[in-house]
């Protein structure tokens, strides 16, 4: 795993402009940044990162068949009482789901470790499954980059055949919510696969959803949504006011409602406890645990947090660092600090995308600081050797 300069593309911002990458750059700083690329062997990717991913992955599920049976685990989930059973029957029924992406530490020797799950809501799926395929084909036709470069990337292919996999009469909704560029690309990107695959799709923004007088979820247009892909955290969509009505309105959910116990933070002391020592786990606790001792260095994580929000690294209980942000009254968790790999003054963590339970691609996320959050570059790479 290395880090190499490489020539940008002298028309990329015009391509991304074209393609609807409209945030490539985000309040002025670069979020695409194809001044470099990371190169990993295929070992690397086979035996490092692959493999492991569909194993902590299967590791993962067997939590959550674990959880839902149990009513001081879904507790410990911040999984509210009252949709206990909405939860817990998405599980038994098999309710399918769509994709999911783990974040690791890997600096391309060793097991790489699992900082979190990002089970219900990932982004970044246009880069990674088009955008950084784009160039690295852009590239080789450049000659800048080997004709034998190739890339752990079959993200986009994998999404249309689940979708294909899922596909039913009716219509797929897709909704997120307002005012943020990204999450609308992903969910663009979405409906763009789940058409290949032969869906037909509307979409509308998370306050647009209703609800009739016979419980059912709607549309603006009074009809009822049968199924429903939502870029939204189930700890939120449990808490809105329509939440009662949730487990009566028949809607088929992607991601279904299982991904709640698996969207939070408490996954990863459950992880460490279920399988203590596995080589790609870090020791981790619940902060109020008496078994934690606060001896060493840890970095603490709110349940709920997303995208690097108040996460904190201390040091035998003094702290080090911190990051702000609105989580942390639904309770934190303890994890044994493991610094990302440094190339340069860049922290840089792998994003490996699953779909259905199988490795679908990896993307590469870079910061100056340790913590890898929403402004984080995302940075292509390539297999070679």
């Amino acid at each position: 795993m290395i880090r190499m300069p490489i020539r940008e593309r002298h028309n990329w911002r015009q391509l991304a402009e074209e393609y609807g990458f409209s945030f490539h750059t985000m309040y002025g700083d670069k979020y695409w940044d194809e001044s470099a690329y990371y190169q990993f062997s295929l070992r690397q990717i086979e035996e490092d990162l692959e493999k492991p991913s569909e194993e902590i992955h299967q590791m993962c599920l067997h939590l959550v068949d674990k959880i839902v049976a149990d009513e001081e685990l879904l507790n410990r989930c911040q999984i509210p009482e009252q949709h206990w059973h909405f939860v817990r029957d998405a599980w038994l029924r098999g309710e399918p789901s769509l994709y999911s992406r783990l974040d690791l530490s890997y600096n391309g020797t060793g097991p790489a470790k699992l900082l979190e799950n990002n089970a219900d809501t990932p982004t970044s799926l246009f880069e990674t499954g088009f955008w950084q395929w784009l160039w690295l084909e852009n590239q080789v036709d450049e000659r800048r980059l080997d004709t034998r470069a190739d890339q752990f990337n079959s993200l986009q292919e994998k999404l249309i055949a689940r979708f294909a996999q899922l596909h039913e009469k009716g219509t797929l909704y897709f909704s997120c919510v307002r005012d943020t560029d990204e999450d609308r690309g992903t969910v663009e990107y979405l409906i763009d696969c789940a058409k290949e695959a032969g869906w037909q799709t509307d979409f509308l923004y998370i306050d647009e959803l209703g609800i009739n007088g016979e419980q059912q979820l709607v549309d603006l247009h009074e009809q009822p949504i049968e199924y429903l892909f939502k870029l939204y955290p189930w700890e939120h969509m449990l808490r809105e006011p329509f939440a009662e009505h949730l487990y009566n309105s028949k809607t088929h959910w992607l991601e279904p409602a299982w991904k709640s116990v698996l969207s939070n933070k408490a996954l990863l002391p459950l992880l460490w406890q279920f399988f203590p020592g596995h080589p790609n786990l870090l020791p981790a606790y619940f902060a109020d645990d008496p078994q934690f001792n606060g001896n060493g260095k840890w970095v603490k994580k709110p349940l709920f947090s997303r995208e690097g929000a108040n996460i904190s690294i201390l040091e035998n209980g003094k702290t080090l660092s911190a990051s702000p942000g609105p989580y942390g009254a639904e309770g934190y968790i303890m994890q044994a600090y493991h610094p990302l790999p440094v190339f340069g003054d860049n922290h840089t963590l792998i994003g490996s995308w699953l779909v259905d339970g199988q490795s679908a691609g990896i993307c590469v996320r870079e910061d100056k600081t340790p913590v890898t959050q929403d402004m984080s570059r995302f940075l292509p790479h390539i297999i070679l050797g």
